[in-house]
């Protein structure tokens, strides 16, 4: 008897097997649900990750025009000298063309670097850094003395 079911289970299962191809249709919707989220999370984390990396060339970029301006300076070059070439002409800054940096002298012995990711993309990655300190997000403060700026 036992044998009996076992081989009509077996010539069930067969049967089946060759009518019954791919996928039901709620098998596909779980699997368009399950990427549908997937893709919902990954993708804001993901464009999250450029903005960081966009803020970051930025924040090195003016810190390298920072140290080529200091390194002219102990050269002896005049700041507004400096200026006038900014960024060209220094020696030891390599521009990228993905990144627009500016130079500004508040007096003889202070100044301004920012540095925006792109030309006319807004100020999303605008940063700046002065003589005295480390970049900073956003624009540079407004000093209206000399003895303010740093």
């Amino acid at each position: 008897m036992n044998r009996f079911f076992t081989t009509a289970l077996v010539n069930k299962r067969k049967a089946l097997g060759e009518k019954e191809k791919g996928f039901t249709l709620i098998e596909l919707l779980v699997v368009v649900l399950i990427l549908g989220v997937l893709s919902a999370i990954a993708i804001p984390i993901y464009l999250g990750q450029q903005d960081k990396a966009k803020d970051s060339a930025v924040e090195a970029a003016i810190t390298n025009a920072k140290t080529a301006v200091v390194a002219e300076l102990v050269e002896g070059t005049a700041l507004t000298t400096l200026e006038t070439g900014f960024p060209s002409g220094l020696t030891a800054y390599t521009e990228s063309g993905e990144i627009s940096v500016a130079m500004d002298v508040t007096s003889s012995t202070t100044f301004i670097i920012t540095g925006n990711w792109g030309a006319t993309i807004g100020t999303d990655h605008l940063h700046h850094i002065t003589e005295k300190g480390a970049a900073e997000k956003g624009a540079a403060p407004v000093a209206t003395t000399a003895a303010e700026v740093g």
